[in-house]
């Protein structure tokens, strides 16, 4: 094994060779193929035939002195709704309606979906081996050659295989609680809150094609809490807007494209984003230059590239 050590790049220069998986000075390439962040990768996910819809109820949940307003919405099969919010907007109260972990305010709000959920925290209590936990959960998807290709071989989970779970660290036990959450049988709904925890850059973008992936080919629906800004437009098909006060009360909005819910949110939070030509990865405009100007005056605080 061995490394190189670059001379000093600027932060676009820097970000960008790593994203490529090349380094042109030392003439090296440390990764197989680049890393992109075009909104649709292949013809095939342009036309994806939806045939199921599902709707949920509009509904209050009080917890304390919080309360959540959501607003009825609906959803298809092959989609992925990524909840977008401030901290303490009710993200995941609002999965856990969906799970029903929690109920509604009028009882007779509460919904019967057949959901896989991996929670925000995980805690590795499982007294055994990762192949172990694996075995006893999903072994139906454990043991099939597809969801072996398209999910645990990906996320690269055969040189933990062996290890006791307790020993994981935080990012080993997430591709495991992944991989656990789409390996769930008999499921129409996946209730993803933070995918992206404790993984590096590298293994957060594999983790978004994991998912992407899974949730199109087996025609699923996937509700994901993401904070990381590029994965969560990488992931999304719509979105779903939380506004309001912090901890005191919020509104979640029904699902709405990626464009429009992505500039009302950016727009509340007085942010805007522009592509970088090179490998399409939003990147925040400076406060009040020319291009943030330009942007706000036009009510376009983000822009998607479809290639």
């Amino acid at each position: 094994m061995y490394g190189v050590v670059t001379m000093p790049y600027s932060v676009r220069e820097g970000i960008n060779i790593f994203l490529d998986g090349f380094i042109p000075t030392e003439n090296l390439r440390f990764r197989e193929e680049s890393l992109s962040f075009k909104m649709m990768e292949q013809v095939e996910e342009l036309i994806i035939d939806k045939t199921r819809h599902y709707q949920y109820p509009s509904m209050t949940k009080t917890m304390g002195g919080f309360k959540l307003t959501v607003e009825a919405g609906s959803f298809t099969d092959s989609e992925i709704v990524v909840m977008l919010g401030e901290n303490g907007t009710g993200k995941t109260t609002f999965v856990r309606l969906l799970a029903g972990v929690l109920t509604p305010d009028v009882e007779s709000d509460k919904m019967e979906l057949a959901v896989s959920l991996k929670p925000q925290t995980i805690s590795p209590k499982f007294p055994g081996t990762v192949r172990m936990l694996l075995l006893k959960q999903i072994k139906q998807a454990f043991m099939h050659a597809q969801f072996q290709s398209d999910v645990m071989k990906p996320m690269n989970l055969d040189n933990i295989m062996d290890q006791e779970v307790k020993t994981l660290s935080g990012g080993e036990l997430q591709r495991v609680a992944i991989v656990l959450a789409l390996g769930k049988p008999n499921v129409s709904v996946y209730l993803l809150d933070e995918p992206s925890s404790f993984l590096d850059s590298e293994q957060r973008i594999i983790a978004s094609k994991v998912i992407k992936r899974f949730i199109l080919h087996a025609k699923k629906t996937a509700f994901v809490i993401e904070h990381d800004f590029i994965m969560a437009t990488y992931l999304a098909d719509r979105v779903i807007v939380f506004e309001g006060a912090p901890a005191i009360s919020a509104t979640a909005t029904p699902p709405q494209s990626l464009l429009s819910g992505m500039n009302r949110f950016l727009a509340s939070l007085e942010i805007t984003f522009r592509r970088d030509p090179t490998n399409f990865r939003p990147r925040v405009n400076k406060r009040n230059s020319i291009k943030d100007r330009e942007q706000k005056t036009s009510r376009s605080c983000f822009h998607i590239l479809i290639h």
